[in-house]
């Protein structure tokens, strides 16, 4: 049916008000499962220091009755160290803005700080989890940077070798990186076991997996009679639910909880005593106001702080694992 002669419609009006929700959606991932749980401790030095030890192998210890005891040789503790990295993101809103109108948000300084606080806990979490080594830094050219969790891993480890380059452990105490290999292999069962049994032996007892989607799924075809699979919360929807999950598995050398990460390298797995690594804050996350050199107003998020792997022992990784 035809619109009557002369109908003045809504496309022939001017000035309908818009409608825009005053809400705004927003689902960019920002979990940050490791620096989360890591514990926070002091840090008073941009050079964060800390030392490790361990327990002699055991040995035979039989002597003659009456016999002159003889000093056994000692060792000295470990001292390692870690530079303090410094995060910053910055916003600038012209004054203006604080005379405007707006949707989802009263102010838009506002707004946008607390958008660069949460990126910034991503960047974090990415440092984290790097495959770098830490840098002193100097004054005009380059930053400090901490050495991430791979740069520490030596002890119980998983890398593919024999191909043009092959992968190989770091020094273990933040002064270079892992090498990569230039083949990958599927992360595999076998593999994840091996690194377990590797730290049990060591005298670990790690609880939380970190891996990427990719490798998770991986990780949800592990089989066998000695290891058993958990599922929490498997009765969620009713008895016919099928859910395919493992949140812990459960292996003759412990139990560990399978966390999906975002931030670390697809190719990395790594298995970890979350006690035995902890952030050091040199200064805590603060939001700070700028010094005003024009018609806007200026804040910062500003955070300094570096990784300490308590004792790398407790704690080791699957690497070179394909990815597609």
């Amino acid at each position: 049916m035809a619109q009557p002669t002369n109908t003045f419609d809504s496309y022939d009006a001017v000035g309908i008000r818009e409608d825009l929700s005053d809400i705004i959606y927003d689902v960019s991932p920002e979990q940050t499962p490791f620096y989360s749980k890591c514990k926070k401790v002091k840090a008073t030095n941009v050079l964060h220091e800390w030392m490790t030890d361990s327990l002699r192998s055991s040995a035979t210890n039989a002597h003659i009755e009456g016999n002159a005891i003889t000093s056994t040789a000692r060792t000295a503790t470990t001292r390692l160290g870690n530079y303090s990295q410094i995060f910053v993101d910055s916003v600038s809103i012209p004054d203006t803005d604080a005379g405007l109108k707006k949707a989802g948000r009263a102010s838009e300084i506002a707004y946008q700080m607390l958008k660069a606080a949460k990126e910034q806990k991503l960047d974090i979490e990415s440092a984290l989890w790097a495959s770098q080594a830490r840098v002193a830094g100097n004054s005009t050219t380059t930053a400090r940077r901490l050495a991430g969790v791979p740069a520490w891993l030596t002890t119980n480890t998983s890398f593919v070798t024999g191909g043009v380059t092959d992968g190989a452990d770091p020094s273990g105490d933040g002064t270079d990186t892992r090498t990569d290999s230039s083949d990958q292999e599927a992360f595999s069962q076998t593999k994840f076991d091996t690194v377990m049994q590797s730290i049990w032996e060591n005298g670990g007892n790690p609880n939380t997996v970190y891996l990427s989607a990719f490798q998770m799924n991986k990780a949800l075809d592990f089989t066998g009679m000695n290891n058993q699979r958990s599922t929490i919360g498997a009765s969620v929807g009713g008895t016919n639910s099928v859910i395919n999950a493992v949140d812990v598995y459960v292996t003759p050398w412990g139990t560990v909880n399978f966390m999906p990460s975002r931030e670390n390298r697809s190719r990395d797995v790594f298995i970890i005593q979350d006690d035995m690594f902890s952030v050091a804050v040199l200064r805590p996350t603060k939001n700070i106001e700028l010094a005003k050199d024009s018609d806007a107003t200026r804040r910062a998020v500003i955070t300094e702080l570096t990784l300490v792997s308590n004792n790398e022992k407790a704690s080791g990784g699957v690497f070179d694992c394909t990815t597609s």
